[in-house]
């Protein structure tokens, strides 16, 4: 009965973070810098907010694109925090999350053998849903640019069968973000291509030296790009499944059908704690970023005095770390890691072939386990 199976989900694979995570998950005394969930409690007025809504009776079927309250203070905060200005009536959806963005904002633009441009390495969840909409996801090796997709890798790789570029920064899971002048340069390509760009900015709560940039910003693309963002990250509100997506009207009318049809709307419960933290929560990515930064500089210390080639990221909650030196594969590495030091790191196979001879350190813990974390890795390190 399998050949009645839809081949695209025969030819896709479960994602090599969870795959990894299945295989040590049961091994006793690991512990595990696998995760890239904030390890925060969700900020206790959320919480409040979402019980209200359970206890007033707001459990039914909302507007398919949100509930309009939320899209307005969406659409406020995105002016305030990134100065880029959406309609909250027609230019912002509200999703299942991120991950339900991307795959509805996929489906509605590509067609069958449309090729899609990803940086390599990058987060796996993207290459399944671009395959499962009939897509060619084509791989860019951004290892000699500092893992950042330039403008010039952009046009080398663009073809006439090119429909879309992602750009996911901060990067999940090389931590690098995106600086205004090649934001700028990126913008100048895409305006001369008819081509889309998807701006997954999950991350842009959580940028340490600097601001975080949106592409939006650039009026000249504004018809060809779709933000993807949402309060996951930055609220620490992974279970609510809250997204959105920002697109020029005429797009997102298109969007909201595939996503009226996918999952008619958001939990309207958690659309009500969302609106809570977009709303009344602007100070909650401050705090947390703070003790991300604080852990972001001890693990880098902590990884150069052990010798261990890295750099210092500019956002989100990863290393990865450069371990071509052992000599070993990168999942190898990782089950040696488990089996010898239990302690538990993604091999960067798990992030497209150019993530090989990498490891993801998630610094998503509380000090206390990085440190002990760090220390069996160095013990680790000085038996090589």
């Amino acid at each position: 009965m399998e050949s009645f199976i839809n081949e695209q989900v025969k030819n896709i694979e479960i994602s090599g973070i969870r795959q990894f995570f299945n295989m040590v998950g049961n091994k006793a005394d690991i512990l595990s810098l696998t995760i890239g969930q904030p390890d925060f409690p969700t900020p206790s007025h959320v919480k409040e907010k979402t019980k209200e809504a359970i206890d007033q009776n707001q459990t039914t079927y909302t507007h398919n694109a949100g509930i309009w309250a939320l899209r307005k203070a969406i659409a406020s905060y995105i002016k305030k925090n990134y100065q880029i200005e959406y309609n909250p009536d027609n230019e912002i959806i509200v999703t299942v999350g991120a991950s339900q963005a991307i795959d509805i904002t996929l489906r509605t633009i590509l067609m069958k053998g449309d090729e899609v441009l990803l940086p390599g390495p990058v987060y796996p969840g993207y290459e399944p849903l671009v395959k499962l909409a009939g897509g060619k996801p084509t791989f860019i090796d951004t290892r000699q640019s500092n893992f950042k997709l330039t403008a010039d890798l952009i046009e080398a790789s663009i073809t006439p069968n090119t429909k879309a570029i992602i750009i996911p920064y901060p990067s999940n899971p090389t931590g690098v973000t995106l600086i205004k002048e090649e934001l700028t340069e990126i913008a100048s390509v895409v305006e001369k291509y008819n081509i889309f760009l998807i701006a997954d900015e999950i991350y842009g709560e959580l940028v340490y030296d600097q601001s975080h940039y949106s592409i939006g910003r650039f009026q000249e693309i504004r018809d060809k790009v779709i933000i993807i963002n949402g309060v996951s990250k930055s609220h620490s509100m992974t279970g609510f499944r809250i997204g959105y997506i920002l697109a020029a009207d005429w797009l997102a009318k298109h969007i909201l059908k595939v996503h009226q049809y996918n999952v008619s709307c958001a939990s309207s419960i958690s659309q009500h704690g969302a609106l809570e933290a977009i709303k009344n929560g602007q100070h909650d990515p401050i705090e947390m970023k703070k003790v991300y930064h604080e852990r972001r500089d001890y693990v880098y210390q902590r990884l150069k005095a052990m010798n261990i080639k890295t750099y210092l990221p500019d956002g989100g909650f990863y290393f990865f770390v450069d371990i071509s030196h052992l000599e070993k594969d990168s999942l190898s590495l990782a089950l040696q890691l488990v089996e010898e030091a239990k302690v538990a790191l993604v091999p960067g196979s798990a992030f497209s072939e150019f993530g090989e001879g990498f490891l993801r350190l998630s610094y998503a813990y509380d000090m206390d386990t990085l440190k002990e974390g760090l220390d069996r890795i160095e013990t680790f390190i000085a038996k090589r």
